[in-house]
Parts: C-alpha cells; sequence; structure tokens
C-alpha cells in the first residue's frame, strides 16, 4: 500500500478548512463575543462557518456543470478515500446543503450557545465528506459514527425543551444500535474475504459466491443501512427525532446526511458487494440484498404516505415524507448497476434542499410564536408572503410537481428503474406502487399549503419578521428548486 502523505493532506483540504472554521467560530466566541448580545454571536458564528464551507467548496473544486477541474482525483492514501466524479459531486452538494443549513439557523430559535452549535454542525459535515469518498469499511465506519455522534448531540441541543432531550437519546439509541449491526456485518465481510478495500472485498466474494456467513453479513449491513436512511421498518426514530431536534438540527438531517448516506451505502453495496446483489428485474428468483432493498422500499413508501395522512404536527408529517422518500432514494438504488448514480445523486440533492428549506420556514415561524401544528400555518400568504411563497415552492418540490426538481427526481428514478425490465417484474410493480403513493402524498402535502395560501390568519396573528440571512438563504434555495427543474442536466451531468 502506497501511503503517501502529501497527496493525502491535499485531497482533505476540503476538510481542514472545515475543522479551521469549527474552531475559528469557537475561539472567536470564547475571546470576543462572551459579552454580546446571543443575536450577535450566532450572526458572527454563522457568517465564519459559511465562510468556511465556501472555502472547502472552493478547495474541493467541484463545479456543477461537471466539466471543471476537481480537487482530487483517483484513489488516495492507498485507496482508502476515491475521489472520483461520484465523491466530488456528491461532496459539493453537501457543502451546498450545509451552507443553506447554516443560513436558515440565523432564523431558527437557538436559544444559547451558538457557537458550539455550527461547530458541531460542521464537525458532522466533516463526517459526510469523508463518508461520500470512503474506499475503506474501516474509514467509512469511522467516517459515519463521526457524523453520527455530532448529529446527536445536535438532536438534543436545546436543553430548555423536553422534546429535544427525547430526540437527541432516541436518535442516539437507535443509531448506536444500527451502527453495532454495521461493525458486526463488516467484521463478517472481513472475516470472509480477509480485506477491508471494497475492491479486494468486491474480488473475494466473486470466487465464494453465496453462503450463509455471507447471508448474515448482508442482512447486518441492510439493516443498518435501514436505521441511518430511516427506512420503514427501521424508521421508529424520526418522528420524535424531527419533531423535538432543533429546527437546523432536523433539517441537516434530513438533507446533507440522507445524501451522503445514500451516496455511501450505493458505493458500498455495489463496488463492494455488487456481487451478491442478486435480481429483481422479474422475481426474488436468486438470493441477495436486492431483494431485502426491494422490500424495504416498499414498506417504506406504504408505512411513510399512510403515516403522514393522519399527522397534525408539521415537523411529524414531513418526518414520514422523508420516510416514503426514502422508500424511492431505495428504489433508485436498486437500479444503479443499469443506470448509475445520477438518479439518487440528483434526486438525494433536490429533496435535500426542498426539505431543509421547508425546515428553514419552520425555523422562522417557531422563532416568532411557534408553528407545532398544520393549523399554525393558516393565513402565511398575509402574515410574510415571502415565506409563503418559498414554502408553496418547497412543498410542491416534494410533491413531484412540474417544472420543479422534485418531478423530476422521481421521473428519473422511475425512468431508471423501468429500465430493469419494464413493469414485468419486481422493479415494475415497485414503480407502479411508487407512482400511486405519490398521489397520496400530493394530498397531504396540499393539507399544508392549504393551511398556508387559502386559510385566513386567526384575529391575533402578527406578520413575521424574516432575518435578512434567512430570508436570502431561503429565496436562494427557492430559486435552486426551480433552476434545477428548469435544467437537470446541471446536476445529472456532474456524477
Amino acid at each position: 500500500m502506497n501511503l503517501d502523505y502529501a497527496g493525502l493532506f491535499r485531497a482533505l483540504a476540503p476538510e481542514t478548512a472545515i475543522v479551521v472554521g469549527a474552531l475559528a467560530v469557537l475561539g472567536v466566541d470564547l475571546t470576543l463575543l462572551r459579552g454580546r448580545s446571543l443575536a450577535t454571536r450566532m450572526n458572527v458564528a454563522a457568517l465564519i462557518s459559511a465562510l468556511s464551507v465556501l472555502v472547502a467548496f472552493m478547495l474541493n473544486g467541484t463545479c456543477p456543470c461537471g466539466r471543471c477541474w476537481v480537487g482530487a482525483s483517483g484513489p488516495v492514501f492507498g485507496g482508502a478515500l476515491m475521489f472520483d466524479s461520484l465523491a466530488n459531486a456528491t461532496r459539493g452538494g453537501i457543502l451546498g446543503l450545509v451552507l443553506l443549513t447554516i443560513g436558515v439557523s440565523t432564523g431558527a430559535r437557538i436559544n444559547r450557545n451558538p457557537a458550539e452549535y455550527l461547530s458541531i454542525l460542521l464537525f458532522a459535515t466533516v463526517g459526510f465528506l469523508l463518508m461520500a469518498a470512503a474506499q475503506q469499511l474501516l474509514v467509512a465506519f469511522l467516517s459515519l459514527e463521526l457524523a453520527s455522534l455530532s448529529l446527536y448531540i445536535l438532536a438534543g441541543f436545546d436543553k430548555t425543551r423536553p422534546d429535544s432531550a427525547e430526540a437527541g437519546l432516541k436518535y442516539f439509541l437507535f443509531g448506536g444500535m444500527s451502527a453495532a449491526f454495521l461493525l458486526f456485518g463488516f467484521s463478517l465481510l472481513y472475516g470472509l474475504t480477509g480485506s477491508i478495500e471494497l475492491n479486494h472485498v468486491a474480488d473475494g466474494l466473486r470466487h465464494q459466491g453465496i453462503s450463509p456467513l455471507l447471508i448474515v453479513a448482508l442482512v447486518m449491513v441492510i439493516v443498518a443501512f435501514g436505521f441511518k436512511a430511516a427506512a420503514a421498518p427501521f424508521h421508529l426514530w424520526a418522528p420524535d427525532a424531527y419533531q423535538g431536534a432543533p429546527t437546523p438540527s432536523a433539517a441537516l438531517i434530513a438533507s446533507a446526511s440522507k445524501l451522503a448516506g445514500i451516496v455511501f451505502f450505493a458505493r458500498l453495496l455495489w463496488s463492494g458487494l455488487g456481487f451478491s446483489a442478486g435480481n429483481v428485474s422479474y422475481a426474488f428468483t436468486s438470493v441477495g440484498w436486492l431483494p431485502i432493498v426491494a422490500v424495504l422500499s416498499g414498506v417504506s413508501m406504504f408505512v411513510g404516505n399512510l403515516a403522514a395522512l393522519a399527522q397534525t404536527n408539521v415537523r411529524r408529517l414531513l418526518a414520514y415524507s422523508a420516510i416514503s422518500h426514502a422508500g424511492i432514494l431505495l428504489l433508485g438504488l436498486i437500479a444503479v448497476s443499469r443506470n448509475g448514480t445520477s438518479p439518487i445523486f440528483y434526486y438525494a440533492t433536490t429533496y435535500g434542499i426542498a426539505t431543509a428549506g421547508a425546515f428553514g420556514v419552520i425555523g422562522v415561524l417557531e422563532r416568532q410564536g411557534g408553528c407545532d401544528s398544520i393549523s399554525d400555518l393558516a393565513g402565511l400568504y398575509r402574515r410574510s408572503p415571502l415565506l409563503a411563497g418559498c414554502l408553496m415552492v418547497f412543498i410542491l418540490s416534494l410533491a413531484g410537481v412540474p417544472p420543479l426538481a422534485g418531478f423530476f427526481g422521481k421521473f428519473y428514478v422511475f425512468a431508471a428503474t423501468l429500465k430493469l425490465a419494464g413493469l414485468a417484474g419486481v422493479a415494475g410493480w415497485l414503480t407502479i406502487l411508487a407512482i400511486l403513493f405519490s398521489a397520496v402524498a400530493l394530498y397531504y402535502y396540499m393539507v399544508v399549503l392549504k393551511q398556508a395560501l387559502v386559510v385566513a390568519p386567526a384575529k391575533d396573528a402578527t406578520p413575521v419578521r424574516v432575518p435578512i440571512a434567512a430570508a436570502v438563504t431561503l429565496v436562494l434555495a427557492a430559486i435552486a428548486i426551480v433552476a434545477f427543474g428548469i435544467w437537470p442536466s446541471v446536476l445529472l451531468g456532474a456524477v
């Protein structure tokens, strides 16, 4: 193994910029801003964090057109990290979603310690970036746990609310369980192949075929994936975490975390375990992990959409919506072997922008007096036309209404899945199920928009004041949803 430390440091320049930014946020707050107001500390911390993310974006060198130079290329540090087009595009998408989360943080309710909050958010970002390029089981696990441990803290950060403590605890317990499953599965794969590098794992499995021990390892890995992706029936942590966590934390869990996770597991399953995938083009005719993923996809769409119909809390509705979207992402994962990762990258990125934007609107409303129930959105078009317009774009994109990016995200995933065997097999049946449930999702999304755009505000309702940074961030996110819908090739061509 060629351990090129100089090459490693050059490749990890974006992560270095993020870590330096996190330390700078803490240092400035501890030395210069301790006597200042909470709003001032939050704005300065957000500014430093945003600058570090922008520097990391430039060091990564990711251009949305997919034709410009990249910060690193090929295997790094003996193949522990792989900086291909997927990794660099994903890292660029993660940084964009983190920048969006930082922007909406300025309009959300952070009761104390804003510098500590944003520094932990930046450390989670480092984990996300490493997940996107991990090509070795040990690096993959460490990066996943760095991101997960940071998210546990962010979910339970608001000590003034019992819901936040509950969210952090449940997220931690379920996340710790999924980490145990994943590590046990990795240990079995190492025992079977004698290597922790994905290409060597793939070579070892190709010569061995399916064995009972491999089946156990596959089940362990898929169960861990189900927990991390909030796929049913491993979704029980998601509604409480989305409801109780601070709004920016929920936005990060639903956006950058999901993008990094789906790319990480797509690389793991197809690059490392592709020879044990099985087949779902026509029927469950072979043993492998594809049939398990297909079942998780169908169950996630069923549970997520039907449970969302009964929700009156807007955060819980978005949580069950996330479960249903996880089912569609799993559907796209099935088609990676035939169509590549472009559909799921596009879908996860645009879904992340829309969801983070929706949570950003909720965060501004919570700061002005609360937004727990869907009915709290009543009359938003009069209280804040800006927030109402942005929320409309985000919700319609989540519902898959053209010409917004959410529509084309679903279209590309469905088209990729149908290319496997048309409507003749399991993949085709799942696509039909996803289309039917998209109509169900349209109903509960319209319930949200009805409150925001049609129902009159309460008599004691007051206009909503939107912080400038949050307003600019939400407007840019809405523009991005429209732009990526009109020019989808900007994202599709990056992978």
